[in-house]
């Protein structure tokens, strides 16, 4: 079975930076589109990136445009969520998700287009 596990989340204070990772294991790593989604309390999970098979395309939410960089390593199956000028805003639990049937054709901003999910990590922006 396919495996995702995250890691690097934390407490910071807001204009720091985290950076995120993914480590996948039991599949293709480079066959799945990957995405980085976030859920606050109280709040629905959403997206925040993705990033293409090969990791030429990336997509990201409107908050996270300019302060956050979707990266991969098929060599090493691990995707990246570089996270800078944190806000408190972005405090939330992080969620790396894999998707092997998405064409690659839109933005991959919706949960039911992936397949695969990691456990989560929780990263906490203070003021």
């Amino acid at each position: 079975q396919v495996q995702l596990v995250e890691s690097g989340g934390g407490l910071v204070q807001a204009g720091g930076s985290l950076r995120l990772s993914c480590t996948a294991s039991g599949g293709t790593f480079s066959r799945y589109v990957m995405g980085w989604f976030r859920q606050a309390p109280g709040k629905e999970r959403d997206f925040v990136a993705r990033i293409s098979r090969s990791g030429t395309i990336t997509y990201y939410t409107d908050s996270a445009e300019g302060r956050f960089t979707i990266s991969r390593d098929n060599a090493k199956n691990t995707v990246y969520l570089q996270m800078n000028n944190l806000k408190p805003e972005d405090s939330a639990v992080y969620y790396c998700a894999g998707s092997v049937r998405f064409l690659g054709t839109g933005v991959g901003r919706s949960r039911n287009e992936y397949d695969y999910w990691g456990q989560g990590t929780q990263v906490t922006v203070s003021s």
